[in-house]
């Protein structure tokens, strides 16, 4: 027996398998190759040739606009002339200023400061992370329209006050309304008169965040960050301090009677138990659902990233640097934490991000189409659009894999508990073509965006995969003025010739 031979040949494998271990590990995580064909299926779906037809905006009247902004409007003039296809024309101008058509209330305190409500649409209450959301697409263009920067300001500022008086509570009423929504006066919880709904969700405490930060990085206006920000910042801290869990349950419960399982929490309104490993727990969706692990993943990277805006907002402008490093320390806290717990590896997508996790080992492997989500991380500048985690995960919540995903003959997307079976929410839709670097792609996601809004030339809260015309909300803010979104940063995007091609 030639015993070198065995040796060398034994010495070669062992470094042809090192080389290929070594290979593996330097590119990091394994990623998913999504095999999907989308310019064979965006050629699937057929729109009607209707260039010719006659589309009548569907903006209320003039005089029935409940706020008026001269950059808005220029904005649409500019997008539209820009679309050659009629219909996706006719979308956008109906769509992206049906927040301040629709919703919007600005009002003058006596003090003379700004104050702005914003109601989600047909619900007549201001959500902290739908007001945020609403609003955002008009930030851009606060320095064109001094009305406009007004009513942004007065939002931010509203959403303050809201804070200082509950940080909990999701969801608050009209102050100026005579006829306020007292439905959930009866829930079980500290309710206040001037609340809609308590709902605990981290990501009500993120989104104003996120706004004042972009608002002051484009204006520059550190106006609003005086008393009442610093007053807010403090009840953001503690609140998610105590969401925790460190020194047991915390002050926060919530019972409601009702039929549906996921509007209400159990064990006596404190949830399901979670292992205090630094995660901040978040006792509903930003579906309004209960979570089933409190750990709600998105909404902790949403977490993390509005803690380090808020930093450097206390550092650079109220020189607060101990609040500012209080900001940063327990961003790093559950960001380390994130990189512990979050992470699921997955038999067929390699290691993804879990939906929900509660610190004992158990993890929920799905998403909803709520933003935060898991399919929006990157949309929301939560983790790299490049991460190849991510980039797994985007790939499995787009799937059948994930028990929320519908496919049928009208389209496919990410639905939730919220609505149910079969439901898909043109949100999830909308987000896919934001993260989206594939042209196809991004072409598919806007023509089943045309194809399911029933004719109505609005986004809704979703319909049914194989019927668009059953749909939920006809009036749903949010989802109308995020389609305007999305045409406008493809636009910006450089991806004009793409939309021109439908």
């Amino acid at each position: 027996m030639n015993y070198n031979f065995l040796r060398n040949t034994f010495i070669f494998t062992s470094l042809a398998l090192s080389v290929l271990l070594f290979a593996f590990c330097s590119t990091g995580t394994k990623r998913f190759k999504d095999q999907t064909d989308y310019a064979q299926k965006a050629n699937a779906i057929v729109l009607e040739n209707d260039n010719a037809k006659v589309y009548v905006s569907k903006r209320p009247a003039v005089a029935d606009r409940l706020f008026a902004s001269v950059a808005v409007d220029s904005k649409i003039a500019e997008i539209t002339k820009q679309l050659t296809n009629a219909r996706l024309r006719w979308m956008f101008e109906n769509c992206y200023p049906n927040t301040i058509d629709t919703t919007v209330r600005y009002y003058t305190l006596e003090d003379g400061d700004d104050d702005t409500l914003v109601y989600t649409g047909d619900i007549h209450a201001m959500w902290l992370r739908d007001s945020g959301a609403q609003v955002w697409p008009y930030v851009q263009l606060a320095n064109e329209d001094e009305a406009l920067r007004k009513m942004l300001r007065g939002t931010i500022l509203r959403q303050f006050r809201s804070i200082i008086l509950d940080p909990y509570a999701n969801a608050f009423l009209d102050p100026h309304d005579p006829n306020p929504d007292h439905q959930w006066m009866s829930d079980r919880t500290d309710m206040k008169l001037e609340l809609h709904e308590r709902k605990w969700e981290i990501d009500s405490l993120c989104y104003p965040l996120r706004l004042a930060y972009e608002y002051w990085r484009v204006t520059g206006d550190a106006s609003i960050f005086q008393e009442e920000w610093l007053k807010a910042m403090h009840n953001i801290l503690a609140t998610f301090k105590e969401q925790q869990k460190k020194d047991g349950h915390g002050s926060y419960v919530f019972q409601r009677k009702t039929e549906r399982q996921l509007d209400t929490m159990s064990n006596d309104g404190k949830g399901n138990p979670v292992k205090p490993v630094g995660l901040i727990a978040s006792a509903f969706r930003p579906s309004d659902d209960a979570t089933t692990f409190q750990f709600l993943i998105p909404s902790n990277f949403f977490a993390v990233s509005s803690l380090r805006k808020a930093a450097e907002i206390l550092q650079t402008v109220n020189q607060d640097a101990d609040m500012a490093q209080e900001c940063t320390v327990l961003a790093d806290e559950v960001e380390n934490a994130l990189q512990q717990y979050a992470i699921n590896n997955h038999p067929k997508y390699g290691k993804i991000y879990a939906y929900e996790v509660d610190g004992f080992g158990n993890q929920l492997l799905i998403d909803d189409a709520n933003v935060p989500s898991l399919l929006a991380l990157a949309y929301l500048g939560d983790v790299d659009v490049n991460d190849p985690i991510y980039q797994n995960t985007r790939n499995f919540v787009w799937s059948e894999d994930n028990p929320y995903f519908f496919r049928g003959t009208a389209g496919e997307g990410i639905g939730g508990p919220h609505i149910g079976y079969d439901m898909v929410w043109p949100m999830s839709i909308m987000m896919k073509a934001f993260t989206s670097q594939n042209d196809d792609e991004i072409k598919y996601c806007i023509k089943m965006l045309m194809a399911t809004d029933a004719g109505t030339g609005f986004m809704h809260e979703s319909f049914h995969k194989d019927n668009p015309h059953r749909f939920t909300r006809h009036w749903f803010a949010w989802q109308n003025t995020l389609f305007g979104e999305l045409i406008i940063k493809l636009i910006d995007d450089g991806k004009l010739d793409l939309l021109n091609s439908i």
